[in-house]
């Protein structure tokens, strides 16, 4: 079986890679061991965005009162919540299914393993075998939930994220280690649901990635929501011997035992390069990741790697780029596309985490600016001050910017409030285009609109503000 392309892995960077070569006019096969779309689509990005949703559906209504209306007797069906989000990602990975026929793309389900340059031996579920042969590979392999030596996984008392969309029951109890998105965005879902949350947190404080400020903001909400949480603190052991769990934390005051029904272990990704045959293809690999370079080809010549199993970002939008860029330069190699792709940016990806408040950024925080020797303009502006937020019920949070006072350049943009996730993109259009202060001031921005925040926190940024 001969192909000019082939793609191992079909989630948010797999499956655009094999589209646009596809588009590109080659002979393109892609290569699944469980279901089409990834873990992004299957257990990933989509079916948590569903159980976000019903709790914050749930939370409307038990809350229904503010907003003139009155609902009674309302409960929720953990069950059917569940339900609801493996049925949004069944359809999303249908949806995949019907993309790869629609752009003539060969599927085939199995186990692939790199056998040098041009080869992928794939192991189908009945066991058999068979070589598949393209000119060019891009491995899009993805990642997985990270496990820690002192904090096994069993998949029933410490689980997984995988395991956390589909308990049978929802537990009374849950520690979640580890406070990244998600960590923070079940920490929402499952203390909505009326579980006992606490989180553990290594680092000083709560998306410690984030804005020191967005961070704050993200810690005095949940403790609102009646989250537990505890920062400098690292699970030492975890007891499962008995009903639930029995976890030792150590705190900066001293040792503690925290009991709970799960523990959900929530302490970032892991790439999946493990067998999948880069040793034995001399395919490079640093700290634990596939090196690439700047257009995602790797050590061996017409093998490519993109998304998680690489150094970029471990984000679907990053994978999906980059798996363009790919499949762009591998067109242009063979006289298909007429430019090498524009290399990518990873200074200007945006970071989402959709917990409630949302929290959405690009750039650099206002730290890494004056550290790397900027003289910064800040400015902030709380949605308490917007009339959109303020209707909508929904004042918590702010807009943050940063600026070069030199050149009015836009450093970053840190943002936790309802939405932000879809206002985010207008600060990396900005960026992308070398959009200053001004240009960002002299826009006009539609009233009454939760969006209009960053042109008036740039407003705060120089001492033009209206509304605050």
């Amino acid at each position: 079986m001969a192909y000019d392309v082939i793609v191992l892995g079909s989630g948010p960077g797999g499956y655009p890679a094999a589209i646009r070569a596809s588009q590109l006019g080659f002979k393109v096969a892609i290569i699944e061991k469980e279901s089409l779309g990834g873990i992004c689509l299957n257990w990933g990005c989509i079916p948590t965005k569903a159980l976000l949703k019903s709790a914050q559906v749930y939370e409307y209504m038990k809350h229904s009162a503010t907003y003139g209306i009155q609902a009674s007797g309302v409960q929720h069906d953990f069950g059917a919540v569940v339900g609801r989000s493996r049925g949004v990602a069944d359809k999303m990975s249908k949806g995949v299914n019907f993309l790869m026929k629609k752009n003539k793309i060969d599927v085939i389900m199995g186990y692939g393993k790199v056998k040098g340059k041009g080869q992928i031996e794939v192991s189908a579920a009945d066991g058999s075998k068979k070589i598949v042969e393209g000119k060019y590979i891009i491995i899009a392999t993805g990642g997985r939930s990270r496990e820690l030596p002192n904090l096994k996984q069993d998949g029933q008392k410490v689980i997984g994220y995988r395991e956390a969309m589909v308990l049978p029951q929802q537990p009374k109890s849950m520690i979640i280690v580890g406070s990244g998105a998600i960590g923070v965005e079940f920490a929402y879902f499952y203390n909505s649901m009326g579980t006992k949350v606490t989180i553990v947190e290594f680092m000083p404080r709560i998306v410690p990635v984030e804005d020191e400020d967005v961070s704050k903001e993200l810690e005095k909400q949940y403790k609102k929501q009646g989250i537990e949480i505890m920062t400098n603190a690292s699970v030492e052991a975890v007891d499962t011997s008995g009903a639930g769990v029995r976890a030792k934390v150590k705190t900066q005051a001293g040792e503690v035992v925290l009991e709970a029904d799960v523990v959900l272990s929530a302490v970032g990704v892991v790439a999946n390069i493990e067998n999948i045959g880069l040793e034995e293809s001399g395919i490079k690999t640093e700290k634990g990741k596939i090196v690439v370079d700047k257009f995602g080809q790797t050590s061996l010549p017409g093998v490519f790697a993109i998304g998680d199993c690489t150094p970029g970002q471990a984000l679907a939008h990053v994978a999906s780029k980059e798996g363009i860029n790919a499949a762009e330069y591998i067109g242009y190699m063979e006289k298909k596309f007429h430019h090498a792709p524009e290399a990518m940016d990873y200074g200007n990806i945006p970071g989402c985490t959709y917990c409630t408040p949302e929290i959405a950024s690009v750039g650099m925080t206002e730290k890494a600016a004056r550290e790397a020797g900027y003289e910064v303009k800040v400015g902030k502006f709380p949605f308490m001050a917007s009339g959109k937020a303020s209707a909508a019920g929904a004042t918590e949070g702010f807009v943050k910017v940063i600026y070069d006072a030199k050149y009015g350049e836009f450093l970053g943009c840190h943002m936790i409030g309802a939405n932000v996730t879809e206002m985010i993109a207008e600060a990396v259009t900005a960026r992308k285009l070398e959009t200053t202060a001004h240009e960002i001031l002299n826009a006009v921005h539609p009233h009454p609109t939760m969006s209009e925040a960053l042109k008036e926190a740039t407003a705060v940024a120089y001492g033009e503000a209206i509304d605050i």
